[in-house]
């Protein structure tokens, strides 16, 4: 399974100039005639086909006619909106600040999720953490990004979300890296405060934390955070956008790496006494 966040999209993209190329090579075309009957150069259809530059709807209006397969338009078209939706900018969408950031990360979808899986190599999911934590990790977001400073709101409404998730109708399945709990955010006070209120939500029933520990051999190549949202998307963030995987294969294979990471982590008394040898050391 490859870690590059972004591959989703070229893989759709891939997939949808396939179609179009299936579509013309099935009505007896070639690229040369598609060109000329829908007012394109054939270096655009050709580079179409190879998923090299994606379509408009209007290409794949013209497209369809052409081919006479007119019935497949509003099938192409939704592959299409979804497939270009799937990547969204963050320097554009945190313009309107960094509370609207991401659908999947709405209180509407941790309301309506019964099952997270989450793995965080590097930092503690949202939903675990303090106040004092989330404003530190927000400040440098709004320098890296340029987006305008909506910190109160942002706080309450993460506060409301790990409210929604934090349910005993919800199972939430985490592992984390040991590097995500010895990162310190703010002062060694305010990290420990952030490691005994993880210690307090790994009692509650629902909540299933594992640590995979710096010095275990690994065999899975976990590089990148993602969220399993029940088994109908997958979000990842990196450092220029939010990525929403929804095609079920992909799905099946982060749930599959979800599996391998849990196998390497400690969970229960070795988990928790790792958590107090780090706090020991601040």
């Amino acid at each position: 399974m490859t870690t590059d966040p972004s591959s989703s999209v070229a893989q759709a993209r891939s997939e949808l100039g396939s179609r179009l190329r299936q579509l013309r090579k099935s009505a007896g075309l070639t690229q040369q005639t598609v060109a000329d009957a829908t007012g394109q150069h054939v270096t655009r259809v050709s580079r179409i086909e190879n998923a090299a530059q994606p379509p408009t709807e209007r290409n794949i209006r013209d497209w369809c006619t052409v081919c006479g397969a007119e019935a497949q338009i509003p099938e192409l078209i939704a592959t299409f909106q979804a497939t270009e939706s799937a990547y969204l900018e963050w320097a554009r969408q945190s313009r309107a600040g960094m509370r609207r950031l991401g659908d999947l990360h709405s209180i509407a979808t941790y309301r309506q999720t019964s099952t997270f899986r989450i793995h965080e190599p590097l930092v503690l999911p949202g939903i675990f953490q303090t106040e004092a934590y989330i404003r530190q990790m927000l400040a440098f977001w709004y320098t890296f990004l340029d987006a305008p400073d909506d910190a109160d709101a942002t706080v309450a409404m993460k506060q409301e979300r790990t409210a929604a998730a934090l349910s005993p109708t919800k199972r939430i399945l985490v592992v984390l890296g040991e590097q995500a709990l010895r990162t310190r955010r703010g002062t060694p006070s305010d990290q420990s405060d952030q490691l005994t209120h993880l210690l307090s939500l790994m009692r509650l029933p629902f909540v299933s934390v594992g640590v995979i520990p710096a010095g275990v051999q690994r065999r899975a190549i976990g590089t990148i955070g993602f969220w399993i949202f029940d088994n109908n998307a997958v979000a990842l963030e990196t450092p220029t956008a939010a990525i929403k995987v929804t095609r079920p294969q992909e799905i099946a294979l982060y749930a599959a790496m979800f599996g391998q990471l849990q196998s390497e982590a400690v969970f229960g008394h070795d988990a928790r006494q790792l958590i107090a040898r780090i706090l020991a050391d601040l």
